[in-house]
C-alpha cells in the first residue's frame, strides 16, 4: 500500500524500515470523487498529499473569472498550496479531482513534528521544495518565452498520456490559450507543419 510513497521518497533520502514505518504512519489515505474539491480558494491549506492514483488540477481564477491551471497532479505527484501551507495564509488556489482519486495526505502539524523527530524528513521536503521551485521557474519561462506550439509539445512530453484523460479545455487552460487555438495547434502538428 505504501510502495509509491516509499519509491517517491527513496529518490531523495534513505530511511530504515523503522523510520519509514514512523513516517508513513502519519499519512492518511483519502479518496476523492471526480469533480470533488480538495482545496478551495479562501481556505487554509493544512496538508500535502501524494497522488496514488487519479488526476487533479491545481488552478486559480484570474481577474476575468477564467480558470488558469498551474499544473496537473497524476500518480506520483504531490498536491498542496505551498504558500498557504508555509505562510498560514488563505489559499488563492483550488485543487479539484478530475478522476476518482486516492491520495496519501500528511497534515502540516504531523509534518512539523517529523521535522523535529527525524531530520531526514526535513531534508526530504527541502529537496522536494527545491525541485518544485525549479519546475515553477521552468513553467514561468515557458509561459513567457515560448510559443503556444512549443508549450503544447512540452505539455505532451511532461504529461505523457494525460491528454487522453482530460478535456481539451483543461489542456488549453494549462497552456494559457483558448481551446479553439489549441485545436489549430493540434491540427498543424498532425499535418507536420
Amino acid at each position: 500500500m505504501f510502495d509509491l510513497l516509499y519509491k517517491n521518497i527513496s529518490r531523495h533520502i534513505q530511511l530504515s524500515d523503522e523510520e519509514f514505518e514512523q513516517f508513513s504512519s502519519l499519512f492518511m489515505l483519502k479518496s476523492f470523487k471526480r469533480k470533488e474539491t480538495v482545496l478551495r480558494e479562501g481556505d487554509y491549506c493544512l496538508f500535502e498529499g501524494l497522488v496514488l492514483n487519479g488526476c487533479f488540477k491545481v488552478f486559480y481564477l484570474n481577474e476575468s473569472g477564467s480558470e488558469q491551471t498551474l499544473y496537473f497532479a497524476v500518480e506520483g505527484w504531490w498536491i498542496t498550496d505551498i504558500d498557504s501551507l508555509i505562510n498560514n495564509v488563505s489559499s488563492i488556489l483550488n485543487i479539484e479531482a478530475l478522476e476518482n482519486s486516492d491520495v496519501f495526505m500528511i497534515s502540516k502539524k504531523d509534518k512539523e513534528m517529523l521535522y523535529n523527530d527525524m531530520p531526514k524528513i526535513e531534508k526530504l521536503f527541502r529537496i522536494m521544495n527545491q525541485q518544485s521551485s525549479v519546475a515553477l521557474q521552468r513553467r514561468i519561462l515557458s509561459l513567457t518565452g515560448k510559443t503556444a506550439d512549443k508549450r503544447y509539445l512540452e505539455f505532451l512530453d511532461k504529461y505523457p498520456g494525460l491528454e487522453q484523460r482530460i478535456t481539451q479545455q483543461q489542456v488549453a487552460s494549462y497552456l494559457g490559450i483558448t481551446h479553439e487555438f489549441l485545436s489549430k495547434i493540434r491540427k498543424k502538428i498532425s499535418l507536420g507543419k
